[in-house]
C-alpha cells in the first residue's frame, strides 16, 4: 500500500510539476505581456498626448476667435445703446430748456445771422443818408454890435 502511495505522489508531483510549469510559462507570459502593454502604452501614450496637444490646440485657436467676435459684438451693442441713451438724454436736456424759454444754439445762430443783416442794413443806409461835402461853404455872419454885454457879477469875498 505504502508503494501505492509513494507511486501515486509520484505521478501526482509529475502532474503538479507539469502544472506547475504550465502555470509559471503562463505567469510569465502575462508578465511579458504586461511589459509589452506598459511600452506599447508608453509609445502610443506620447503619440496621444502630441494629438490631445493639437486638438487643444486647434480648440483654443477656435474659441479665442468665438470669444473675439462675441466681444466685438457686445462692444458694438454697447456702444449703440450709449448713443441711444445719449440721445435720450440731450433730448430730454433741450425739451427742458425750451420749456423754460433758453434759446437753443440754433436759435442764437440765427439772430447772429439776422442782426448781421440788420448792421449791414444800418450801414447801408447810413452812407446813403450821408449829405456829400458842400461845394462851397457860406460865409460867416458877421457879430451883431447892438449885442449888449452882460453886465458883470461882483466876485464873492471868500471868508478866509
Amino acid at each position: 500500500m505504502v508503494k501505492k502511495l509513494v507511486v501515486k505522489k509520484l505521478k501526482s508531483v509529475g502532474k503538479d510539476s507539469q502544472l506547475s510549469a504550465t502555470i509559471r510559462e503562463s505567469a510569465q507570459q502575462i508578465w511579458l505581456a504586461g511589459l509589452g502593454a506598459f511600452a506599447k502604452a508608453q509609445e502610443e501614450g506620447n503619440k496621444v498626448f502630441d494629438a490631445l496637444v493639437r486638438e487643444g490646440e486647434t480648440i483654443q485657436k477656435t474659441t479665442r476667435k468665438v470669444a473675439e467676435e462675441k466681444v466685438t459684438e457686445m462692444a458694438s451693442k454697447a456702444t449703440g445703446t450709449w448713443d441711444k441713451l445719449e440721445q435720450v438724454f440731450e433730448n430730454r436736456v433741450a425739451r427742458s430748456l425750451h420749456s423754460l424759454g433758453v434759446p437753443t444754439r440754433d436759435d442764437v445762430a440765427a439772430l447772429n445771422k439776422r442782426v448781421a443783416e440788420l448792421q449791414a442794413a444800418v450801414d447801408k443806409l447810413g452812407t446813403a443818408a450821408r449829405p456829400k461835402a458842400a461845394v462851397a461853404k457860406p460865409a460867416a455872419k458877421p457879430a451883431a454890435a447892438t449885442k449888449k454885454a452882460a453886465p458883470k457879477k461882483p466876485a464873492a469875498k471868500s471868508d478866509s
